[in-house]
């Protein structure tokens, strides 16, 4: 890590960076970087990771929205390999333009992305990560562990809601390490956890239209207590549709959100887009 220079965590940025020895490599055997990976590493940070990243791919994007710390990761890692630090917040950093990719990517041309997201963006950074899984291979992210549950959470689970349907419906999610707080500076609050995402290669649960789909699963999830058919109302008037179309797409229209399955809020929102 970067150790001689005399830098103090920035709220404004969600800085918390990892420092614990083990923690780091734990983190680093569940990547498991190999040699020629295209890997992206997103806030650096110190670099606690960084070196072993580096060291095992070879070569390393690294993006940092904090400008004081470009010059010291550069400074510490540049001589370990083809290190490419981009000084950019990653909300809006372009990550297929790193392999020139406007299609989906071919296997060994894909991204792999490793971070510590910042607990006050991490939904956020989630589906813009998201939105670019044509040229994504393969994700592992720290987030706070509550993000992290109720990501991988299934129907009928308590932490089961929006957010468990929106990423399940385009990756698998699984968690793969609790980490606790003290292996931060400066400690937060609350336990964070290593999530591994893969983007589905090929349409798992299709859906034809995007934008409908996420207005469904939001409105479905806003008052959890409500069924479906009361949940749903508003937008069922907006695109000229009765509840009988829950019923068409196999569901009990009596029932909460927190029961359907992923596979089946992607066929309630086909069946609205057919007839949208």
């Amino acid at each position: 890590m970067i150790r001689d220079v005399d830098h103090r965590p920035r709220k404004r940025f969600g800085q918390n960076f990892l420092h614990d020895p083990g923690t780091i490599r734990r983190i680093l055997a569940a990547v498991d970087p190999c040699p020629g990976q295209r890997i992206v590493e997103i806030g650096p940070g110190q670099g606690a990771i960084t070196e072993g990243l580096l060291a095992a791919a070879g070569g390393l994007d690294v993006i940092e929205l904090d400008r004081d710390l470009v010059g010291p990761l550069a400074q510490r890692f540049g001589g370990l390999g083809d290190l490419r630090i981009h000084n950019a917040d990653a909300l809006g950093f372009d990550l297929c333009g790193l392999i020139g990719d406007s299609a989906p990517a071919a296997a060994g041309q894909r991204l792999r992305v490793v971070g510590n997201l910042p607990y006050n963006i991490s939904t956020p950074l989630l589906f813009a990560f998201i939105g670019q899984a044509r040229c994504i291979d393969d994700l592992h992210l720290m987030l706070q562990k509550e993000v992290v549950d109720r990501i991988c959470a299934g129907p009928g689970s308590k932490t089961y809601g929006r957010l468990s349907v929106m990423v399940q419906t385009f990756c698998t999610a699984e968690r793969l390490l609790t980490i606790g707080p003290g292996a931060f500076t400066p400690a937060p609050k609350v336990d964070s956890a290593l999530l591994r995402l893969r983007p589905h290669r090929s349409p798992a649960y299709p859906i034809a239209d995007p934008a409908l789909h996420a207005r469904l699963v939001a409105a479905a999830f806003a008052q959890r207590r409500k069924t479906l058919r009361n949940a749903l109302r508003g937008l069922l008037a907006d695109i000229g549709r009765d509840e009988g179309i829950i019923a068409t797409a196999g569901l009990d229209p009596a029932a909460r959100a927190e029961t359907v399955s992923v596979v089946g809020f992607a066929r309630l929102a086909s069946a609205l887009a057919d007839g949208a």
